[in-house]
């Protein structure tokens, strides 16, 4: 019973409900080929990207990159913001990348400089973030926070302008393991040596019953994940 009640909340809620809607059509579509075609691929497509595994294999080639190193060495933390909300709380990218920048400078005491500027009329990521560290006792003299970017090439940009006037060369970077790998692109073209230092992993790895069950949280991962590759390729074309 308890299995069963679970497997219809996944069916009567997305993305269950429009699986099911595309396999509806499907078989009432039997004599056009293409709309049944159409129907069970969409199906079958929405299915795959909302399992754990599925999502798992499209985020082990970007999470897998660049292993979290034990003993970072750099001349400042740079942590990239991950998005916020209008009630200017950080939304879960930003808040795992930020946790971890604050625990590498609790070790490490070095300069944190934070990325973010503001998308949607909300308010900036990286005074956001400077809010929050303030509030966790770090010194405001260690914080610097740059507000003017939107997307990580301006974050690249941006970062370079504030590490010249600190005399920072080389900077440990905090960002969500899926997305370092265009971070660390991004950065090494404004000429800054980086230390990657990635957090935020996406994949579960174990795997029950339930984890082929289509969720609208994994399908929102493997959304992130698509994106990122197709933010790979732009980069790519544009070099």
């Amino acid at each position: 019973m308890f299995f069963l009640k679970k497997l219809i909340v996944y069916v009567i809620l997305p993305p269950g409900l429009f699986i099911l809607v595309f396999l509806i059509i499907g078989f009432l579509s039997r004599k056009n080929k293409l709309i049944r075609f159409i129907s069970f691929s969409s199906a079958l497509l929405l299915y795959s990207l909302s399992i754990e595994p599925v999502k798992d294999l499209l985020y082990k080639p970007l999470e897998t990159a660049y292993p979290t190193p034990s003993k970072p060495k750099g001349d400042a933390i740079v942590i990239l913001g991950g998005g916020a909300y209008r009630t200017g709380i950080l939304k879960e990218d930003s808040t795992k990348r930020l946790l971890a920048g604050f625990i590498l400078h609790k070790q490490m005491e070095l300069p944190l400089i934070l990325s973010g500027g503001a998308s949607m009329n909300t308010l900036p990521e990286a005074e956001i973030m400077r809010s929050m560290l303030l509030t966790l006792g770090v010194d405001k003299s260690k914080v610097y926070a740059e507000v003017k970017s939107r997307d990580t090439e301006e974050n690249a940009e941006q970062v370079k302008v504030l590490c010249q006037k600190l005399k920072c060369q080389r900077v440990i970077l905090i960002t969500s393991a899926y997305h370092m790998k265009r971070a660390v692109l991004s950065f090494k073209k404004e000429g800054l040596e980086v230390v990657p230092y990635p957090t935020d992993f996406k994949r579960d790895l174990r795997y029950n019953l339930y984890s082929f069950l289509p969720k609208i949280s994994v399908l929102a991962d493997s959304y992130k994940a698509l994106r990122e590759y197709l933010g790979l390729l732009w980069y790519s074309i544009d070099e």
